[in-house]
């Protein structure tokens, strides 16, 4: 790792850490000699960067020190152009547009030879897109999970039986073939999943669940943790 890109590192993780950090602690996160964890911090140090501390005590940032710019490396942003790629596969046209976007604003600000990475075309995500659900907005669904509002629902489950609910969205998971809406079913009491492609129309009501999303996402991830696999609606 380059001697600049150490600092930067270094300065990240002091300003996501909650208590003071050893410099073997960051050593070991970088793969380097803690000597040369020593020599970065008198550098940064040297640079008026407000850390503070001292060997085998541990270092803390001062509170109110901005970093330059956002820098991305070879490889981030190689993460980057695949994320962006594999969003082309959704059905969600909204986030498709916002994957260009991002393409572009990115394109814009880095130096020409990150600019390379985006330009190269090298990276794909093989496979077909996913087609647009025609009777849900995932933009609509996707800020109603923001906003912690609920939804009125025309649903048909897997044998065609149609109802109606009221549920409170708390994720959408991505498939290849479809998405899955997962909330609170106030008519089964209970997580479930929606499939875009059984949803026949979605509205949202104007009631709100404020505060609750958080803990509905946590018994979801403790059942789903539990059983391996979501029940359906």
């Amino acid at each position: 790792m380059r001697k600049a890109s150490r600092l930067f590192e270094i300065i990240q993780i002091l300003r996501l850490a909650k208590r003071p950090v050893t410099g073997a602690d960051i050593a070991g996160q970088l793969e380097v000699t803690v000597r040369s964890v020593y020599r970065d911090i008198a550098a940064l140090q040297a640079m008026r960067v407000p850390i503070e501390g001292e060997r085998g005590i541990g270092y803390i940032l001062r509170p109110g020190f901005d970093l330059p710019p956002l820098m991305f490396s070879i490889e981030e942003m190689e993460a980057i152009v695949l994320s962006l790629a594999l969003l082309e596969r959704t059905g969600d046209a909204e986030l498709k547009q916002a994957a260009k976007r991002v393409t572009a604003k990115i394109a814009g600000a880095v130096p020409p030879p990150l600019r390379q990475t985006l330009d190269a075309n090298a990276l794909h995500a093989w496979g077909f897109a996913a087609p647009s659900a025609s009777a849900i907005d995932l933009a609509l669904v996707r800020r109603a999970i923001r906003d912690e509002e609920k939804l009125e629902l025309a649903y048909r489950d897997e044998l065609g039986r149609a109802t109606e609910r009221i549920i409170r969205p708390i994720a959408l998971i991505y498939y290849a073939e479809t998405a899955n809406m997962v909330a609170w079913c106030e008519l089964r009491q209970a997580i479930r999943n929606f499939r875009s492609d059984r949803i026949e129309d979605c509205q949202p009501t104007g009631l709100w669940f404020k505060g609750e999303g958080d803990g509905l996402r946590q018994i979801w991830v403790n059942g789903w943790q539990t059983n391996a696999s979501t029940t359906n609606a």
